[in-house]
């Protein structure tokens, strides 16, 4: 198992322990070995063994709410020191048949899809690293309490990619590193 699957699978294990109906969070990933050198007292806090070479996930500041996470990842750029970021979000999706009958006005299809008898919530976390590397998990609501989860490189492409592009060369308009 890789590195970044073991901590995507750790961040769901973690997040299987809250409440569902949480916002997003983003978390920066980070080489042990490098966290150890640079804050060995974070280091000590988060219980990372010496020696070990694990990514340690580092929880950031609350996403703004007002805009769709895309919006938001696609102001962040990382310093070199990250390896790799990871995201938690909740989603509803609905079955492919109602597709067609979602509103075009975001907040009507909103509605619809909190209303809809077949709706299904998923907790998604998904991770990146700058390499390329990508792994997700994924929990659906109705199997909160076992350990029924899927996983993969592309569960989610859509959220791998914008992750994804937080670590390309900065371009105009882009907010500054984190």
């Amino acid at each position: 198992m890789s590195l970044l699957e073991e901590v995507v699978l750790d961040l769901e294990r973690h997040w299987s322990q809250r409440d569902w109906d949480a916002p997003p969070c983003l978390y920066a990933l980070v080489r042990s070995t490098e966290l150890r050198a640079a804050e060995p007292e974070l280091a000590e806090q988060l219980g990372l063994a010496p020696g070990a070479d694990t990514l340690a996930a580092l929880e950031q500041p609350g996403l703004p709410e007002q805009a769709a996470v895309e919006d938001a990842l696609a102001t962040i750029a990382w310093p070199d020191t990250v390896t790799g970021c990871a995201l938690v979000i909740e989603r509803v999706v609905l079955p492919p048949d109602a597709e067609q009958e979602i509103p075009d006005d975001e907040a009507e299809a909103a509605a619809f899809a909190a209303a809809h008898p077949r709706r299904e919530d998923v907790r998604m976390v998904v991770g990146v690293l700058r390499d390329g590397g990508r792994h997700s998990a994924l929990r659906l609501r109705r199997h909160d309490g076992d350990d029924e989860i899927l996983t993969g490189p592309d569960l989610v492409p859509a959220l791998s990619d914008a992750l994804a592009a937080t670590f390309e060369p900065d371009e105009p308009g882009r907010a500054p590193e984190r």
